[in-house]
């Protein structure tokens, strides 16, 4: 019994061993692809006229491959996401976890859930026949623009934030609490001055997925943003832009030659981006006490 205890530990130890690497292999494989073929496109076309061009004309003679008002737009639609989606979600995860009665979240969790798994392309028709007309009414414009994309993406994030951000603060201790409580703080004084920043990491953790998904959202976004590649103020919310994402989507079909390597170098500075988001969020995490 002991020699095929021992047997199946090291068959499961291998089985783990190999579902490691090829993560990472899959990891390295994309990296290779994605700096193999994009930065040759950056030395040909110039880094900064890459990244600090402010036209996109591919098909001109000559062409230009200027990315950064699709650099702008993604930060802009990102930025948008976050003040609508963090605070909504985190208040929602801590009403879910702390405040929610049991009949009530028996009927917002699986509501939850599913918002996490329907396609982004029905986001994207649901922002087309309700979100476009209300800001256009509303706000004036078009309809598709910045604001819009942002509400949208808000809408989107909010399942990641609310479900990692509830697990982090049912991870909290009970102790916790109940010695904020046993001090005289009240329900909501413990909750949010207490058990909130005992789950900092975990909400942080739910924020960073919550932006990874917002600027690597693709459909949902060309769908509802406008796909204008115009460099805007902050204040020309309710103008269009193009973003990252829908740059390539929109152009890799039909693209060939330098064209099509300029796409591939707009996903390494796409990538490079969610790498110093992470990284930013490690060295954060390092930081805590």
């Amino acid at each position: 019994m002991k020699a095929s205890k021992r047997l199946n530990e090291s068959v499961m130890r291998v089985i783990f061993m190999i579902s490691a690497l090829t993560a990472i292999l899959a990891v390295g494989l994309i990296c290779v692809f994605l700096f193999a073929g994009g930065f040759p496109a950056m030395g040909k076309i110039g880094v900064f006229n890459f990244l600090l061009g402010t036209k996109w004309a591919p098909t001109d003679n000559p062409a230009y491959f200027g990315i950064l008002p699709m650099i702008v737009g993604s930060i802009y639609v990102t930025a948008g996401a976050i003040i609508i989606g963090v605070p909504i979600g985190i208040f929602s995860a801590v009403f879910m976890a702390k405040i929610c009665p049991k009949p009530v979240y028996r009927i917002l969790k699986p509501a939850v859930e599913l918002l996490a798994g329907i396609p982004s392309v029905v986001y994207g028709f649901f922002g087309m026949v309700i979100l476009v007309p209300f800001v256009r009414s509303a706000f004036g414009g078009r309809g598709s623009s910045i604001l819009t994309a942002s509400i949208l993406l808000g809408i989107m994030i909010l399942p990641t934030i609310i479900g990692i951000t509830e697990s982090a603060l049912r991870a909290v201790p009970d102790e916790l609490y109940e010695g904020a409580v046993a001090l005289g703080a009240s329900h909501d004084r413990a909750v949010f001055f207490v058990v909130l920043p005992a789950a900092k990491s975990g909400v942080m953790a739910a924020v960073v997925l919550g932006i990874g998904r917002a600027i690597g959202e693709t459909m949902a976004v060309k769908m509802v943003a406008g796909n204008q590649t115009v460099l805007r103020a902050p204040s020309e919310f309710l103008m269009g832009v193009r973003t990252l994402t829908a740059n390539v989507v929109m152009e890799m079909g039909y693209s060939e030659g330098l064209h099509r390597e300029a796409l591939i170098a707009t996903g390494v500075v796409l990538f490079i981006f969610i790498l110093i988001i992470n990284l930013s969020f490690s060295l954060l995490k390092k930081r805590d006490p």
